[in-house]
């Protein structure tokens, strides 16, 4: 019997290229007024590959884009897999130092942007050494100097498919920067296994078929968004993508389209919710809505499976590489839960000492399964801080039931001690979110000097000046379940800062309000 050979073949960037040949004329993508077959889009997505291998792209070369959501960051998520080359996606909201330090950690030879980022990239150009000199694309405005032109590259280049790469499963596909939420964001390494278990898992999860239409309005730098959009191709359904959030355009377009799969962040729902142009006739035809990225209020929660039920799904999960999912037939019986590890993953709950806490204890959510990235890239004290003996340590607190379903507490660096108490910001949260007038909030703990720290809620509203904070903070402390719950203060915000993936950032929140006693944004 022959001897089997030590790797297995997965890249991620064969899903496109069969599809290309089992579905050729099937409806692969949409972006604004471009609808591309699979063909279509399997022969521009060979152009850019076979490009950049002119180039000089090898195996495991790193390419930084710094992009929004357009046609062509989609061709590079799959181009670059097809070379075995690495993709770094970075957020389009970082400043010319942030943008310089992920450059440079990352070892990118490439950068790929277009003109908006220009002045940005430009500042910083002469310090990026791991570039190459001309090897700075961009995707419009190609008569300008210093750069390539991202279509004529594409335009000189062949749209057979490019020579043929050898990947080993644990070879990375992409390094995905996290948003920087806890200080300098770190790049968590993803094979190409895991994005194809990412395939597997989350189109069985979210019952995907070839016949499923998937829309994205989020940032697709943000990790969240390949949970639908490896599935998506994995199954060969057509996939919308949007250039930017908009609620009365996604409404639309759902519409239209019959769109029947999406994942989102909460703040997206919300936006959704009390969009003027909301109702349930035109969003009839989802069949799964996922909420993820941060904990959705109950309120939220209630309010969608009343209007649209027996769809909400809900995931818990890292870009390290746990998750839990909540499904919709669990929703009715575990409504506050954010689901169970699916298949082959384990979950456990630990004190600060390490050890499992009893079923119902509150403690850090430590989990393992298919998906654990393969490092923080070149930090192996941090990974060797997060991944202990084969499990990741989430920094998360939790707590699991009798039929092993979690529950959110919240982030263990978010927690509030007040008096010697712990009070967790989430449990705030969900009063404040029921007052009728109030559209979002994030409880935050501050220095006091009496007891330690007390909380601060934050909030939009749904209508400008119809409340006062001194009325906010009389409603919330009558209704909180404890005396230590009470807010000190409720500050009103316009609008709150967030990260490329929606996520509102509680740190800046903190640090401003901690250096100068107020907020603006």
């Amino acid at each position: 019997m022959p001897k089997l050979p030590d790797m297995h073949p997965i890249n991620i960037g064969m899903l496109l290229t069969r599809n290309s040949k089992c579905r050729p004329k099937h409806l692969g993508i949409i972006f604004e007024e471009k609808r591309l077959t699979f063909q279509d889009f399997n022969r521009s997505v060979n152009r850019i590959a076979n490009a950049l291998h002119d180039l000089g792209i090898e195996k495991g070369d790193k390419i930084a884009i710094v992009l929004p959501n357009c046609l062509e960051l989609l061709e590079l998520y799959w181009g670059i897999a097809k070379l075995g080359a690495v993709a770094v996606p970075l957020s389009t909201l970082l400043m010319s130092r942030g943008l310089k330090s992920l450059i440079t950690d990352s070892d990118a030879k490439v950068v790929v942007t277009n003109s908006q980022f220009m002045s940005v990239l430009d500042e910083i150009k002469p310090e990026l050494e791991n570039v190459v000199s001309d090897w700075y694309i961009l995707t419009d405005n190609p008569s300008i100097s210093g750069y390539q032109d991202y279509h004529a590259l594409k335009a000189e280049a062949s749209d057979d498919e490019p020579e043929e790469v050898e990947i080993d499963e644990n070879d990375p596909y992409n390094i995905i920067y996290s948003s920087g939420t806890t200080g300098l964001p770190k790049g968590i390494v993803l094979s190409h296994y895991v994005r194809a278990f990412y395939a597997t898992l989350f189109a069985s999860s979210f019952r995907m078929t070839p016949e499923s239409i998937v829309i994205h309005s989020g940032s697709i730098v943000f990790n969240g968004s390949f949970v639908t959009l490896i599935p998506a191709m994995f199954v060969g359904a057509t996939y919308i993508l949007h250039s930017k959030f908009d609620a009365q355009e996604f409404i639309e377009t759902v519409q239209r389209e019959r769109a029947t799969h999406v994942i989102m962040v909460p703040s997206q729902l919300i936006a959704i919710l009390n969009a003027p142009n909301f109702s349930v006739e035109a969003l009839e035809s989802l069949e799964m809505i996922c909420s993820v990225g941060a904990p959705l209020h109950m309120d939220v929660k209630e309010k969608l499976s009343q209007l649209l039920p027996n769809r909400f799904y809900e995931l818990y999960g890292l870009t390290e590489g746990f998750i839990t999912i909540l499904d919709k037939t669990h929703y009715v019986s575990k409504p506050q839960s954010v689901g169970i590890p699916p298949p082959f993953y384990q979950i456990r709950i630990v004190s600060d000492a390490g050890e499992d806490v009893p079923v119902g204890e509150i403690g850090e959510i430590v989990g393992r399964g298919p998906t654990l990235m393969t490092e923080y890239y070149k930090r192996p004290d941090l990974t060797a801080q997060t991944l202990k003996d084969g499990w990741l340590y989430s920094g998360d607190l939790g707590y699991v039931d009798d039929d092993d379903f979690l529950y959110l507490v919240d982030r263990k660096k978010d927690m509030i001690i007040s008096g010697g108490v712990n009070v967790y910001p989430k449990d705030i949260e969900e009063v404040v979110a029921q007052h009728p007038e109030v559209e979002e909030v994030a409880v935050f703990g501050i220095p006091d000097s009496k007891w330690g720290e007390s909380s601060v809620a934050a909030v939009t509203l749904k209508k400008p000046n119809i409340l006062t904070s001194e009325e906010l903070v009389k409603w919330v402390n009558e209704r909180v379940g404890a005396k230590f719950q009470r807010v000190r203060q409720v500050l009103i915000l316009d609008e709150f800062p967030r990260s490329i993936s929606g996520k509102i950032l509680k740190r800046v929140l903190r640090d401003e309000y901690t250096n100068s006693g107020q907020l603006e944004f």
